[in-house]
């Protein structure tokens, strides 16, 4: 069961947290770009309201929950001093957690860069992110890993370098023509890959500092995060296949292949050329079996065809035109250069097949699901039937996977709570737990879905699996 803290960075600040400005926290509050026109000031108060979600978390029957640290908030000038207010609030937390026998996985970045490096040097673009982020991890494993077994380095390395240095839709927003909208500065043919090659060494170096300082004592495992979704071939044809496989390289093989291999997929060196940074051999040995797992982020499935043909070989290029794809939800809906993460269909068997490519792919490596859930716009019903269907499917598609080999460690639910999300505000709604954003208090009620799943928690319900899989995974699971 997967969730990140609901304190907002105004909470902690008029509790005499004087933590640092954050990439995300000067985009929402000087752009208002949030739907709702929401700041994401208050959020969920999990600040104030930490013992009782521990304890709601408790009676639903959570065997684990997974949070993210903010960076900025620990270390308010990046490096340095450690906030006694930030290192409280998440010992507390911790503590909470422990006390109900809840099993903790903490996420170390999770989009939320200290602002003042960015200023300084420009944040995941140069190569001083990877001592300050070993710097950010060493603290964080120091105060708390002697009660912390699951660290996940980073979430959605992938995402982040595309929308954050292609097409500008994430802060620092850096993107060029013509590639991404009112971007002021940014390069999107090369910023993508260097942030993603600095984010690999980074990991790497927290993983290395994990291993020799601490591992011997603390007993416990760190892996990273992707964002997935599963490909189909939108038809049986040669380039559409490749296609599909070329799609899985570039977003899940970029990051996973170094951290198992030691390189990138030949694919996209092929395809990328001298604009993909390279790995020196020592780099190389580095950054190889530094997974203890991987982390999957998971929600639909798409359809994917060849457009190697009609890629502008002459003119700039960034990653959609190196990958060459076209992206369908359906076979019926009309193809778009790259995968746009809106009104996304459930598709259950999808996450059984990519947690079967992953262990077929990279030698059995450990999987976590570590966001799956269903989406409701503004104040849903906690009669959510959809969201109770839609978890059943999915998770009934893990064990299905599990069952014929996947290496499945674990699946977590996004969210416990309704929160604050990124680019949508608060009428985006995942949460388990109803949040009336409009009363003062905050009240948590609990849905239908939190419902369902603390009775499949403790073992009253069960999912039948034979009723997720069809005669065509079935099929595909067979070969």
């Amino acid at each position: 069961m997967a969730g990140r803290d609901g304190s907002s960075s105004s909470q902690l600040h008029q509790a005499g947290f004087p933590q640092g400005l954050r990439l995300w926290g000067r985009y929402i509050s000087l752009s208002g770009r949030m739907p709702d026109k929401s700041s994401g000031d208050l959020g969920a108060d999990g600040y104030h309201k930490y013992k009782g979600d521990v304890q709601l978390m408790s009676d639903t029957g959570l065997e684990a929950y997974r949070f993210s640290i903010s960076w900025s908030r620990l270390l308010p000038r990046g490096r340095g001093p450690i906030n006694p207010k930030g290192l409280q609030y998440y010992n507390h937390l911790i503590n909470e957690l422990v006390k109900r026998g809840i099993e903790i996985h903490v996420t170390l970045y999770h989009l939320d860069f200290p602002q003042i490096l960015e200023d300084e040097y420009h944040g995941w673009l140069s190569p001083r992110v990877v001592e300050d982020f070993t710097a950010y991890a060493d603290v964080c494993f120091r105060e708390f890993g002697d009660r912390v077994r699951h660290w996940t380095t980073m979430d959605e390395p992938n995402v982040i370098s595309i929308a954050a240095y292609d097409n500008g839709a994430f802060p620092p927003c850096r993107c060029s023509a013509p590639f991404g909208i009112n971007c002021t500065a940014g390069n999107s043919s090369v910023e993508p890959y260097i942030v993603g090659y600095h984010s690999i060494l980074a990991h790497a170096a927290a993983v290395r500092l994990y291993r020799e300082k601490y591992q011997a004592t603390q007993k416990g495992v760190v892996g990273m995060n992707v964002y997935s979704f599963w490909n189909y071939p939108f038809s049986s044809s040669p380039a559409d296949v490749e296609a599909t496989q070329r799609s899985l390289d570039f977003m899940i093989g970029w990051i996973v292949n170094p951290l198992v291999y030691g390189d990138y997929p030949e694919v996209m060196k092929r395809i990328i050329g001298s604009r993909l940074p390279k790995f020196t051999k020592q780099q190389s040995e580095m950054i190889r079996g530094t997974a203890d797992f991987i982390g999957i982020n998971h929600y639909t499935s798409v359809y994917v065809s060849d457009r190697s043909n009609a890629a502008d070989t002459t003119g700039p290029r960034d990653y959609n035109a190196d990958l060459a794809a076209t992206f369908r939800f359906s076979r019926d809906d009309p193809a778009t250069g790259q995968f746009i993460p809106i009104n996304m269909p459930s598709d259950p068997q999808g996450l059984q097949f990519m947690l079967e490519y992953l262990t077929q792919t990279y030698n059995n490596i450990p999987v976590y699901i570590q966001e799956n859930g269903y989406m409701s716009l503004f104040n849903d019903s906690i009669h959510d039937h959809e969201r109770t269907e839609f978890l059943s499917g999915y998770i009934g598609s893990a064990l299905a996977a599990l069952r014929n080999g996947a290496n499945v460690k674990g699946y977590f639910v996004w969210s416990f709570l309704d929160v604050f999300e990124l680019l949508a505000g608060y009428i985006s709604r995942y949460g388990l737990y109803h949040v009336d954003f409009q009363d003062p208090e905050l009240p948590r009620v609990p849905k239908l879905s939190a419902q369902w799943y603390g009775k499949f928690l403790r073992g009253e319900i069960g999912i039948n699996i034979e009723d997720v899989i069809s005669n065509d995974a079935r099929s595909h699971a067979e070969q």
